[in-house]
């Protein structure tokens, strides 16, 4: 690591041990249900829409509980304090609220295998249908492979920086990936889902272990006596107001750099953006799967709900990662020029976990990576086999011939997305690229198929097309603009890209319209569609629940929040900050059940 401080730890004979059994126990799982899985394409990609709801929540979060993040989250709340905890909402974290309040309950409705299967629901068989159809596709495998190749970068330098063999980042990168294939091939989302469940409680365990290390060496007090005033304030102001210039001084030029300093306007940005984003809908990737996999509407809502509750143990390993950090390393941060916050895992690993449970630890950081990939490893084979493979290529093949099949789709991306990472430099850049890209451009399009019954297939095609360009060609033409305030320019031409798409072309047919809408029944501008549903069946009744569904969102997203404030003010000992928020989440607990969980509809 940096200044020639060791971080290699110290292995014990014992955590080496723990290492290897949870390989083979990951790879286990695989072969335990292959056959099972081996059933069909519903089996291997969606097993068989048989698992509990629960399980799902919780592969789910699972696989979003990736290491390199983790450590984002900890720079914000060590630069930040508690305004920290408000950048998540960049992603935005709250999309999972508007999943787990209407739009999964509208998503699993279709009964189809993949988002671009979907989209065939609301744009039909034609040529607007075929071609929307294929930029979801392109959409969802270019950020499968973008997803592979970082995380090939990310886990061949973490391991290569701990594992005690002396071996290249690249060669256990590849050696990884492959283990985590093996098991993902093999069994398919069934394997993914029970692996995600059990790398979920190591590292539910091993972020508890970090929080109670951090609660016992670290008092409230020194805590206090290394940050600037104002640290601890959650609360929204318009101007940041923390002053690091005394304490570490390089922070002065961080917050500068971030462009966070004007907090309010910057919090305004982001909610703006982050409402859009949420109402487009998941991206056509695991989060997407996992909700077409729930046994029916109603589950695939309490699916996306437990996401957020199962996301709260993150929130102690952030915290105890960040009081560790603080307390310990302040003074070597005080004298840095340009402090190299990848230096405090490997500090916290090395110096504050006692021996025997480092293997634990370890196993559960890779579990952060392994889950994440073979996620997303999962969703590309369904997309490529189920989208292209089987729709295009060999439309009558048997089961086990599309299970084969789709362990090729795998190894091929696999690969693909291995090279792509062995071949790029700055892995982390090229990445922000390929996301803020198709995040960009994806918006306005998926919020206009749910609410605007004139968007046909070209429209959705064209604004996809010209909103993913424009961001994508963002940074060559603005490059010193922040992807925040590029975004309304970006959903201002790929809107104009929907409009006249969609005007310069006929109307998708009356009766895919019509299928749609009444199987999704989404509230929004769908009159026309309305009346000629009426006119068949007099008894159909549209969408009300616009209004509750707004109140329910505002609810949810306070509720969401207190599940990230109750283990960080638990951390950092603010007793009275725990105990609003633990009573807030039982109180909005109690309310939301009255007006979400008992409302919803299958």
């Amino acid at each position: 690591m940096t200044n020639g401080m060791d971080f290699a730890p110290s292995w014990h004979p014992v955590d080496v041990t723990v290492l290897i059994l949870y390989f083979i126990a990951m790879i286990g799982i695989g072969v335990a249900v292959v056959r099972r899985a081996s059933r069909g394409l519903d089996s291997y990609f969606l097993a068989g829409n048989e698992l509990p709801w629960y399980i799902l929540g919780v592969s789910n979060a699972s696989a979003m509980f990736d290491i390199t993040g983790t450590m984002w989250l900890v720079y914000n709340i060590f630069v930040y304090g508690g305004k920290g905890i408000w950048l998540p909402w960049l992603w935005p974290t709250f999309n999972q609220v508007f999943l787990a309040v209407y739009l999964a309950n509208w998503i699993r409705r279709s009964n189809v295998l993949t988002g671009a299967e979907w989209i065939t629901t609301r744009f039909g068989e034609g040529r607007g249908g075929e071609l929307s159809r294929m930029i979801v596709v392109v959409f969802a495998l270019v950020s499968v492979i973008g997803f592979i190749a970082y995380d090939f970068q990310g886990m061949g330098k973490f391991t290569a920086s701990f594992l005690p063999w002396d071996w290249s980042p690249n060669t256990y990168g590849i050696l990884i990936m492959v283990v985590t294939a093996v098991y993902v091939l093999l069994g398919g989302m069934i394997s993914v889902v029970l692996t995600d469940v059990a790398q979920f409680v190591i590292m539910a365990v091993c972020s508890l272990a970090i929080a109670l290390i951090a609660m016992k060496d670290v008092s409230a007090e020194q805590i206090a006596a290394v940050v600037p005033e104002g640290w601890s304030n959650i609360w929204v102001t318009w101007r940041l107001g923390l002053d690091w210039s005394e304490l570490i001084p390089a922070l002065t030029n961080n917050v500068e750099v971030d462009g966070y300093s004007i907090f309010g306007l910057f919090f305004m940005a982001m909610l703006f953006k982050g409402i859009l984003v949420s109402i487009a809908g998941p991206a056509p990737n695991y989060d997407m799967q996992r909700i077409l996999a729930a046994r029916n509407p109603r589950e695939a809502s309490y699916m996306s709900a437990v996401v957020s509750a199962a996301l709260m143990p993150r929130w102690w390993m952030i915290a105890g990662i960040t009081v560790l950090a603080l307390h310990f390393m302040s003074p070597t941060f005080a004298g840095m020029t340009a402090p190299d916050f990848e230096m405090v895992l490997p500090w916290v690993i090395k110096q504050k976990i006692p021996p025997l449970l480092l293997g634990l630890l370890l196993a559960g950081l890779l579990a952060a990576f392994m889950s994440t990939f073979s996620a997303t490893l999962n969703a590309g084979g369904a997309y490529l086999v189920n989208d292209l493979y089987k729709r295009y290529i060999k439309k009558d093949g048997s089961a086990r011939h599309y299970v084969g099949a789709s362990w090729i789709a795998q190894i091929v991306i696999l690969v693909v997305g291995i090279i792509f990472g062995m071949q790029t430099a700055s892995i982390n850049s090229v990445t922000q690229w390929i996301v803020n890209g198709l995040w960009g451009g994806y918006t306005a399009a998926n919020v206009l198929k749910w609410h605007w019954w004139r968007l046909n297939g070209f429209g959705y095609f064209w604004g996809m097309l010209v909103g993913i360009a424009a961001a994508l060609a963002m940074p060559k033409i603005a490059p010193d603009l922040h992807p925040l305030w590029g975004f309304p320019w970006i959903l201002l031409v790929s809107v104009v890209a929907c409009v006249l798409g969609s005007l310069w072309s006929e109307p998708e047919p009356d009766d895919v319209l019509k299928d749609f809408y009444k199987t999704v029944r989404p509230w929004g501008f769908w009159g026309p569609i309305l009346k000629k549903v009426q006119a068949e069946d007099s008894s159909f009744q549209p969408n009300r629940n616009f209004g509750w569904d707004s109140l329910n969102v505002v609810l949810a997203m306070v509720w969401q929040m207190t599940l990230v404030t109750m283990p960080l003010y638990m951390v950092l000992k603010n007793w009275k900050g725990m105990w609003i928020s633990a009573f807030l989440f039982v109180g909005l607990s109690w309310v939301l059940k009255k007006t979400w969980r008992d409302r919803i509809e299958d």
